[in-house]
């Protein structure tokens, strides 16, 4: 099985002037791109056992570097999404605040917010006077502050 035990960050990979192109991708979306040890398959159907120092959040472009140097990109999947909308900026931050208070994983943006389809929270956006409206579309959530923070204290 391949095996890989580091990331570059898709910036750093453009900026390289050495760089090859990957032999391979995986695509993911964003909850499987947080990840330290996990077996994934590669789109032309190779398995990459993936074990890292530490967790990590991966992003669109990134690449894990394989044990013999070989690059497999990482590309965000197309997810099923809710792209919400405010009528303006103030009502776009109390969005994101109800948003927030439920601990949603959620893209912000200028004039909206990216969120996980779910009719609840639909519903409780539209009664705030939110536009939602259905995307597929990556997805990028904020990592918190406090990313990996656990809320069980003692």
């Amino acid at each position: 099985m391949l095996k890989a035990l580091a990331f570059r960050r898709a910036a750093e990979v453009r900026a390289d002037p050495r760089r090859t192109e990957p032999f391979d991708r995986v695509v993911l979306e964003s909850d499987e791109r947080h990840l330290r040890r996990r077996v994934l398959q590669l789109s032309h159907g190779e398995r990459l056992l993936v074990e890292l120092e530490a967790a990590v959040a991966l992003e669109h472009r990134d690449v894990l570097v394989l044990a013999d140097g070989r690059h497999a990109e990482v590309i965000a999947a197309e997810e099923a999404l809710y792209a919400v909308r405010a009528r303006d900026a103030r009502h776009l931050a109390e969005l994101a605040w109800h948003i927030g208070n439920r601990h949603l994983p959620a893209a912000v943006e200028a004039e909206r917010i990216l969120i996980h389809r779910d009719h609840v929270v639909r519903a409780m956006l539209e009664g705030l006077g939110a536009e939602v409206t259905l995307v597929d579309e990556r997805f990028s959530p904020l990592r918190g502050a406090y990313h990996g923070h656990s809320h069980a204290h003692a």
